[in-house]
């Protein structure tokens, strides 16, 4: 069966229905991103939105959309966080009784937010650790209530809506765009990106940017049919989904210029240079399409290149890891099991001889073994430099410390907490 695709006139009345309650984000100029690249770099800030993400766009297109029988009848999302504020906001602007369904992992300020936005008129329920564990939940809820379910991106109205951020940004720029960079998690965004950049600036090239560690566009690219990621990481919520949506897959295959991906210690690099050298706090999605400027192979220089800031929900309490994530991609930031022999001063000397003068040790977790010679410690250090890494390493084995290297463990994160 033929998908119904989303349409230029589809979008044209998207952008009136959502004319009263979405912001024009602004589309500004970039100086330390235009002087890395060598090329003119704009950001369009959907973290400006009230929901702080693009998010409203859509849901608040679908569900202004739906009949005064579906209305009644009530509705159901699913959402690791972003689209459940969009939701939540149309929810009680046009007065619907909602029920958002979130990941029990997502933040509480995530949580918090949806709440504030709905005013009493959404209720949230917390369930499964993935988007897609609690999307099985609130589809089969909302089939047994016979209720309206609002995706999240595999939806034409839902497309159409986010697809006005590209009306804008055509608008904004009269010069057109060489390159437009987004984000890509199940695939809603780019593909309205798509449909409108396709028709009006077909010479502009679209490059999709996923997580390292949640590339469902790519596999279903490569294999030509949507396969759910049997292994995913979660780090980057607002993009990490299993699989993604029928409708993107098929817009995607027939018009995406590249796809890309960046491991999540980079973006996280790019969050912290955006809160410390521009002050914005973007989320590890907001940021994501940011972070892989540095990593393409083409050549930017003197191009003009748009960059999809999609979210700035941010819980402050992710900060740590975020840092930490940062660190250990750029080799700065090593964690070892070390066994220390059991006899007095056995840490001194490491400190003393092992250590390099600007080494820390940043973690160190050691339970003492009655039985036992060595006992084993988890240790991380932090260099001022990442090429110290092998002088350190060195250092160990001339000393007789045995050790096993972490940071090469898929699950060094969930090991750490």
């Amino acid at each position: 069966m033929k998908l119904q695709s989303p349409s230029l006139e589809g979008i044209q009345h998207a952008k009136l229905q959502l004319k009263e309650v979405c912001k024009e984000t602004v589309l500004e100029l970039n100086k330390r991103l235009s002087e890395m690249t060598g090329a003119f770099v704009f950001l369009k800030r959907e973290d400006l939105q009230e929901v702080r993400s693009f998010k409203i766009r859509g849901a608040y297109n679908k569900i202004v959309s739906l009949t005064p029988q579906e209305r009644e009848r009530g509705i159901v999302c699913a959402s690791a966080g972003n689209h459940a504020q969009g939701f939540a906001f149309a929810c009680n602007h046009l007065k619907i009784s909602g029920r958002v369904y979130m990941p029990a992992t997502v933040s509480q300020q995530k949580i918090a937010q949806v709440k504030m936005f709905g005013e009493g008129f959404v209720e949230t329920i917390l369930t499964g650790d993935t988007y897609d564990a609690c999307q099985k939940v609130a589809l089969e809820t909302a089939k047994k209530e016979g209720q309206t379910f609002i995706h999240a991106f595999d939806d034409v109205q839902v497309i159409e809506g986010q697809a006005t951020i590209a009306l804008e940004i055509i608008a904004q720029h009269t010069e057109g765009f060489d390159y437009i960079f987004v984000p890509v998690g199940g695939g809603g965004l780019v593909s309205g990106i798509l449909t409108v950049f396709k028709a009006l600036s077909p010479k502009t090239k679209i490059i999709g940017v996923e997580p390292e560690g949640a590339q469902s566009m790519k596999l279903a690219l490569e294999l030509n049919k949507r396969i759910p990621l049997k292994e995913m990481d979660r780090f980057v919520d607002g993009a990490a989904v299993r699989q993604v949506g029928a409708l993107p897959f098929e817009i995607c295959k027939e018009f995406l210029d590249d796809l890309v991906h960046v491991p999540e210690g980079k973006i996280c690099q790019a969050i912290l240079d955006l809160y410390n050298k521009e002050g914005i706090v973007a989320e590890p999605a907001g940021a994501l399409a940011i972070a892989a400027l540095d990593l393409v192979e083409y050549d930017l220089k003197n191009k003009n290149i748009g960059v999809l800031l999609c979210g700035g929900n941010n819980d402050i309490l992710r900060m740590p890891e975020i840092k930490e994530r940062a660190l250990v991609y750029a080799n700065l930031k090593h964690y070892f099991i070390i066994d220390f022999p059991q006899r007095a001063g056995a840490l001194k000397q490491f400190v003393n001889e092992v250590l390099g003068p600007d080494d820390d040790i940043t973690h160190f977790e050691f339970s003492k073994k009655s039985s036992k010679s060595v006992a084993p410690a988890v240790v991380g250090i932090e260099l001022k430099s990442k090429d110290d890494l092998g002088f350190l390493v060195d250092r160990m084995k001339n000393h007789n410390f045995n050790f096993d290297y972490l940071n090469e463990k898929e699950n060094l994160f969930q090991f750490l907490k």
